[in-house]
């Protein structure tokens, strides 16, 4: 595959590497030129590469549902968070990009050569490194400047005390990004990292919506949804489905007793259809 180039100070170069500090002097890259996803909402996922499932199963769920509504997922191809992020945004058939810390005739690791052929059909591999240029152990600190760089928002799924990610967290500090962070268990190892940076300031996620929020971006709807049910329950699903959530307006709308309403909603919420918001509120799952 034909390797592509930029010099910094080019029209085309990403406007968010040249005013980094250090930026770049050139880009190598393959795969969908950078103009087709510089300008959509982009967020950096990174972490431990020594996953643990939990890491791997919030790691997955929060990807695949922002991958699916047009968020660019950017990471570095690593064992761990980086491959779980690329091959989730894959899965869900969204665009994901790769920043190396070799050359691109250098793929680091060698065992994830396949996934970094498929990022090259959905998005793109990127280095400052020319071909021939091995993966020296400093490369894999600045190449994590290239990633935040790249990237709207960081978020970090999954983080040890002494995490290489945690350096990407410091960069995107340093370049003014937001910094986002998965809280975990407490007496896990492997979330000391995540946990720490919430203390100090980066913002806890539990759901998607803190991340489109983070990004300012609202969260895309699918349109019209039906179900299959009584006629009740499709009742009180379409009402919600159009925006109203109070639990008293759904019983004024839908006409429905207390008791009556309380069973329908319980349906819905076992069935994956709808979810409290909190308030006696309630959306679309």
């Amino acid at each position: 595959m034909i390797v592509n180039m930029l010099k910094l100070g080019e029209v085309e170069f990403p406007d968010s590497l040249g005013q980094i500090s250090h930026p770049p002097r050139q880009l190598f890259w393959q795969g969908q030129a950078l103009d087709s996803w510089l300008s959509k909402p982009k967020l950096a996922v990174v972490g431990s590469r020594k996953i643990t499932p939990y890491g791997k199963t919030v790691t997955t769920k929060l990807v695949t549902e922002l991958a699916r509504s047009g968020v660019v997922i950017i990471s570095g191809l690593a064992y761990g968070v980086d491959i779980t992020a690329h091959q989730s945004a894959l899965a869900t058939g969204g665009t994901t990009v790769a920043v190396l810390p070799a050359g691109l005739d250098s793929i680091y690791p060698v065992a994830h050569a396949n996934i970094a052929r498929q990022i090259t059909e959905k998005g793109t591999l990127i280095t400052e490194y020319p071909d021939k240029t091995t993966s020296f152990p400093g490369n894999f600190i600045a190449r994590n400047r290239i990633i935040s760089g790249l990237a709207d928002v960081l978020l970090i799924t999954e983080a040890a005390l002494k995490s290489g990610s945690l350096h990407t967290a410091r960069f995107a500090l340093e370049q003014g990004k937001t910094v986002m962070a998965v809280p975990g268990n407490i007496t896990s190892p492997f979330s000391e990292g995540c946990n720490n940076l919430i203390k100090s300031g980066a913002i806890s996620v539990t759901s998607a919506d803190d991340i489109f929020f983070a990004l300012k971006i609202s969260k895309p709807t699918t349109g019209p949804r039906s179900i299959s049910g009584t006629a009740r329950e499709q009742l009180v699903f379409g009402l919600i489905r159009e925006g109203m959530s109070a639990q008293e307006e759904i019983a004024a709308a839908s006409k429905l007793e207390g008791f009556q309403l309380a069973g329908v909603l319980t349906m819905l919420e076992l069935g994956g259809h709808i979810r409290p918001a909190g308030g006696g509120n309630w959306v679309v799952a």
